[in-house]
């Protein structure tokens, strides 16, 4: 695992900020335009209520902190690599070795400090909560380390399950590309007065 600032994280940040683009209705008297071809979504095997689970190859997991708390929340991650480095646990072993932690260089929704979590290779059916590792290697501490986690953070984790993007096949050398989507329906002219 490693900790270092990065502004990728920032660009996947602002992409999840965008806002749904939502199509607007076609202008009165005109027929509607019929949809492109429909994709299905991929089928994805239910998550236990509660879990940190992955289940796409990679995976991310944004973690909005209040500036005020950011040594307290690195403290925690020093915990979770002191964890990683001495578990004898084989898949706690295994998530370590895809876990890596950044730190966004530019300011996070409210002034709060993103840090990402990006995890690739994710481990199948593996818990990536901090909880459960924690509290196998600090028994003692945990409710401890557990109060600066939780007090460090502004709201909940967002978790995103990404999978490898597999392009369409590309026309022959020389042949001219032609969109696969059907282009949109021109808008008419609005109304002169």
């Amino acid at each position: 695992m490693q900790i270092a600032p990065t502004t990728a994280a920032a660009i996947l940040v602002m992409g999840l900020g965008a806002h749904a683009q939502v199509p607007s209705p076609p202008p009165v008297g005109t027929a509607p335009v019929a949809p492109g071809p429909v994709v299905p979504a991929p089928v994805v095997p239910p998550v236990a209520l509660g879990a940190r689970a992955f289940t796409a190859p990679t995976g991310i997991i944004f973690n909005a902190v209040r500036p005020e708390r950011v040594v307290d929340f690195e403290m925690v991650i020093g915990y979770l690599q002191a964890a990683f480095d001495q578990s004898t646990d084989a898949g706690v072993r295994a998530q370590a070795r895809g876990w890596r932690v950044f730190k966004a260089a530019e300011p996070g929704p409210n002034g709060t400090v993103l840090y990402v979590f990006v995890i690739d290779p994710t481990v199948a059916d593996a818990d990536y909560g901090l909880g459960r590792i924690l509290s196998d290697a600090y028994p003692g501490r945990v409710q401890d380390i557990w109060k600066l986690y939780t007090g460090a953070l502004a709201g909940g984790g967002s978790l995103l399950n990404l999978t490898p993007v597999q392009p369409p096949s590309l026309p022959p050398p020389g042949a001219t590309p032609t969109p696969v989507t059907p282009a949109p329906a021109p808008r008419p002219a609005p109304p002169t007065r």
